[in-house]
């Protein structure tokens, strides 16, 4: 959620921005859902959630090479390598679960983490890159270079 809100006023009013931009948007707004669905679920069960941060550290992506803040282009490539993650770190997670309750909130939210990452490959697609919207059938530490994007 934080990635998104903290590129959206960096992109420019090209076809690029305004595409990257509504993607943008759409994505944050299921995260959002995710964090209420994923709190009430927690503390439903008696958990406390943990709060999200102000800000999260995102050079380690932008030194990998894995998108910026710098352009629209750099900013839907990080937007990208994020998603990835978020869908890997789903799938990891979820596997340590034994409540069947998260177990299936947390699958939900993985897969739509992947839905996100084939979301904007499309669209790169959409705006001429040549690349498969869905590299691989799974998506996983293994395969994440297939994934994601460099600058």
């Amino acid at each position: 959620m934080w990635a998104y809100g903290a590129a959206a006023g960096k992109l420019t009013s090209t076809e690029v921005g305004k595409a990257v931009l509504a993607l943008a948007l759409r994505n944050q707004a299921d995260h959002k859902n995710h964090r209420d669905t994923l709190a009430a679920t927690i503390a439903s069960l008696g958990g406390t959630p943990i709060k999200t941060q102000s800000s999260y550290d995102v050079s380690g992506y932008i030194k990998k090479g894995e998108g910026n803040l710098d352009s629209d282009v750099n900013i839907a490539k990080l937007a990208l390598a994020l998603e990835t993650d978020a869908a890997i770190a789903y799938t990891q997670e979820i596997a340590k679960l034994k409540t069947p309750k998260l177990i299936t909130v947390g699958a939900s939210i993985g897969s739509t983490e992947a839905a996100h990452a084939a979301a904007i490959r499309a669209t790169f697609k959409a705006l001429g890159v040549n690349l498969e919207i869905v590299p691989e059938s799974f998506v996983s530490l293994e395969n994440r270079e297939a994934w994601v994007l460099k600058v």
